[in-house]
């Protein structure tokens, strides 16, 4: 899945100029896995990709925009499922996710971009921005739920990727621990349950949220067996041990 957003950096594909841009942003990674978003510099990253220091700041003006634009290209990797059905392509979309995100240096690259969103108010538009593309294109995978009667017609995607995203991300920037394919797994099985109970509706969304049935809000608080828990990892059968320091176990 690929978006058209290449701001800071503004780029024409084809020609020196894409050549230029992939150069730096392999720099960048490689800077990234090298010594962290610490140590990240404009000079590293023009040494290494072999331009004038210059270019960097007439492009990119700073390293926060580096390492955004680096993470939207990285994650056009990250294809969108369409199997016909919403619990596969959310477990499908899940496991793309845990796989790219089951890389050490994967994980230190959303750390460097959340870092840079919160020094830098250009790098956090940046974010902001990639975010939302990526919401509303995985949102098409609800769309077509709800086109197929999977799901009530009132359902707001961009809330059900959110809640598929969320796990994820507590685990990686919180709890900090390993991403693997059981998180995968609860966190899509959970959205599921909860997308289905008409937890992420328009109309009387609150309503679902506060409702105690065994069907309604325990998907959405957290109480059920398999609900709110994939969202810090706990969900029986999938933790990891707080000392596992496995790149992912896809």
């Amino acid at each position: 899945m690929t978006t058209a957003h290449h701001a800071p950096g503004e780029t024409r594909p084809g020609g020196r100029t894409a050549r230029t841009r992939q150069a730096v942003l392999a720099a960048v990674f490689q800077e990234l896995d090298d010594g962290g978003f610490a140590g990240l510099t404009m000079e590293k990253v023009a040494q290494r990709a072999g331009i004038h220091v210059a270019t960097l700041y007439r492009r990119w003006r700073c390293i926060e925009g580096l390492v955004c634009e680096l993470l939207t290209e990285l994650s056009s990797d990250v294809p969108l499922p369409d199997t016909g059905s919403l619990p596969e392509d959310l477990r499908a979309l899940s496991r793309s996710v845990a796989a790219f995100f089951g890389e050490a240096r994967m994980r230190a690259l959303i750390e460097a971009v959340v870092s840079a969103a919160a020094r830098d108010p250009q790098a956090a538009a940046v974010l902001r921005s990639f975010f939302g593309e990526r919401l509303t294109l995985a949102g098409q995978m609800v769309r077509r739920a709800v086109d197929r009667g999977e799901l009530p017609a009132d359902t707001d995607p961009e809330e059900v990727m959110s809640a598929l995203g969320a796990p994820f991300y507590y685990r990686i920037l919180i709890a900090r621990r390993p991403v693997d394919r059981r998180l995968a797994e609860s966190a899509a099985t959970a959205v599921w349950a909860a997308a289905r109970a008409g937890a992420y509706g328009t109309r009387g969304g609150g309503d679902a949220a506060d409702d105690t049935s065994p069907s309604g809000g325990d998907a959405a608080d957290g109480t059920s067996p398999g609900g709110g828990d994939a969202a810090d990892g706990t969900a029986r059968g999938e933790g990891v041990p707080p000392n596992d320091t496995s790149p992912g176990g896809t």
